[in-house]
């Protein structure tokens, strides 16, 4: 790579950073950091741990993370930061690669580029993900190795896909199954490889196996509460974010042939029919009530890899033959793009900084709480709050354990919405039980606490204000109190 593209990749990479900002506590980041956690600290998290460890064998992303702080003898707040950049980088480093084997001017080759930063964020249709996190998780890593993987097939380099496809599967090995299926489809187009469907079909049994233990009703509850899961149930734009890419793709082909671009065209022809055997697989699995318990493997996540593909097509075919060498036709286009995003995220996080930089002391008053928990309460406290306090006003999604490091109770948001993904344990059962425990939260009196404390050794609560009289809270912001309950009875 030579050093002008470097610093541009480095300059797209902070920009991407400022317009889709970074909250490493955020979402699917409440079960990740505490698998890290403790890992690093063994004692901690002694009630509930099983919330979040069930992901700890599918992944050794929190063991890469948790080594990294070893060796590095950092923070994991710096760690968890310095990734989230690198993978960001990697990304926008892997899209050029691949946007150079499409496009033959810069103009399209950083084109595809910059569409690809500055679209980061972008909800993937009903899918409940967005092409790139504003956080480190699994997926961070799995991005850029995929895409990686592809562009080692584009240059027939088998020793470099094995390479790419094997760190993916020991990072998430759900996105394994896609980058396998899409390679696949790529040498059997070029005709490359007589062995690439077999290598698909081996990696999805690897993956899709699951207990022949009977779920609970609890867990089918569970797993209707999930919308998501299920393509009959999205709404009517969701399934334009399925349908709107098969003509998109289409007209991308089309152009492609027209103008030359082989490789082009035959990666688009690729996506296409990926996007086609996913959605089929999707529609297999959620239709049919005795296959819904294959519901939870997400044959539409592949749309993540999808909208990757199409928009680095996107910005590469606008870039080569509409952009060019005109500054102003970039400006037109890409600020708009990033401002429209960045004002979305900066409306989904209202209450927090939007680039949260390691270090600094937060202004989210739930951040708050939960730094000060983490540094001035014991390490095998137990906690409760309110069930739905992801979900509340303030609190913007973010998450109790990855910040405070403590045990609570389950919450009815994130561990439900990760105890979908295990049938065969009793997780969904446990969590319904502890949520139950705690409903009617913002009633609750002394009693109700004592009867947490009795039922599930809860020690400590958070509660909003100005909550209930008689209790010892030695810290209290604007909107919250943590309240030792140690002492109540019944």
């Amino acid at each position: 790579m030579k050093r002008k593209e470097f610093v541009l990749l480095l300059l797209l990479t902070l920009g991407a950073l400022f317009v889709h900002g970074y909250h490493p506590a955020a979402e699917d980041a409440e079960i990740y950091i505490p698998n890290i956690v403790k890992i690093l600290h063994p004692s901690y998290y002694p009630f509930g741990q099983e919330f979040f460890n069930a992901n700890a064998h599918l992944t050794l992303f929190p063991h890469l993370i948790a080594w990294l702080v070893r060796i590095m003898h950092a923070s994991l707040d710096w760690v968890l930061f310095c990734g989230y950049v690198a993978s960001v980088f990697l990304l926008l480093l892997a899209c050029f690669r691949l946007a150079s084997k499409c496009f033959s001017t810069p103009a399209g080759q950083w084109g595809a580029v910059t569409m690809v930063a500055c679209l980061l964020t972008l909800p993937v249709a009903g899918t409940s993900l967005y092409i790139f996190d504003q956080y480190l998780n699994p997926r961070s890593i799995s991005a850029f190795a995929v895409i990686f993987a592809i562009d080692a097939a584009v240059e027939h380099r088998h020793s470099r896909i094995a390479f790419w496809l094997l760190l993916t599967s020991v990072i998430h090995p759900f996105m394994t199954v896609f980058a396998v299926v899409f390679i696949a489809l790529w040498l059997i187009q070029n005709r490359r490889s007589a062995r690439a469907p077999s290598m698909a079909g081996a990696s999805i049994l690897s993956v899709a196996g699951f207990s022949l233990k009977a779920p609970s009703a609890t867990y089918w509850r569970c797993l209707q509460d999930h919308r998501y899961y299920f393509l009959l149930r999205w709404t009517w734009y969701e399934w334009l974010g399925i349908l709107a890419p098969f003509a998109i793709l289409w007209w991308c082909k089309k152009l492609a042939e027209r103008r030359g671009h082989s490789t082009l065209a035959r990666l688009t022809w690729t996506i296409f029919v990926f996007e086609l055997i996913c959605f089929t697989a999707g529609l297999i699995v959620t239709i049919p009530h005795p296959l819904e318990i294959l519901a939870p493997y997400q044959p539409m996540r592949s749309l993540q890899l999808v909208y990757l593909l199409m928009f680095l097509i996107i910005g590469g075919l606008l870039g080569e033959y509409v952009l060019k060498t005109h500054f102003l036709r970039w400006a037109v286009l890409f600020v708009p793009v990033a401002a429209g995003l960045c004002i979305a995220q900066v409306e989904l996080f209202p209450a927090t900084r939007h680039v949260e930089w390691p270090g600094t002391a937060p202004i989210n008053p739930w951040l708050q709480a939960f730094v000060w928990i983490r540094g001035n309460t014991p390490t095998d406290a137990m906690f409760a709050l309110d069930p739905n306090y992801m979900a509340l006003p303030e609190e913007n999604y973010q998450g109790f354990r990855a910040t405070a490091e403590r045990s609570r109770l389950a919450d009815a948001k994130k561990d439900w919405s990760d105890a979908v993904l295990y049938p065969w344990l009793p997780l969904a059962d446990d969590i319904s039980a502890q949520v139950e425990a705690a409903a009617g939260w913002k009633n609750f009196g002394t009693a109700d606490f004592a009867r947490l404390k009795e039922a599930y050794g809860v020690s400590w609560i958070v509660i909003e204000k100005p909550g209930t009289n008689g209790l010892d809270c030695p810290y209290e912001n604007v909107a919250l109190r943590v309240c030792r309950i140690a002492n109540l009875q019944k």
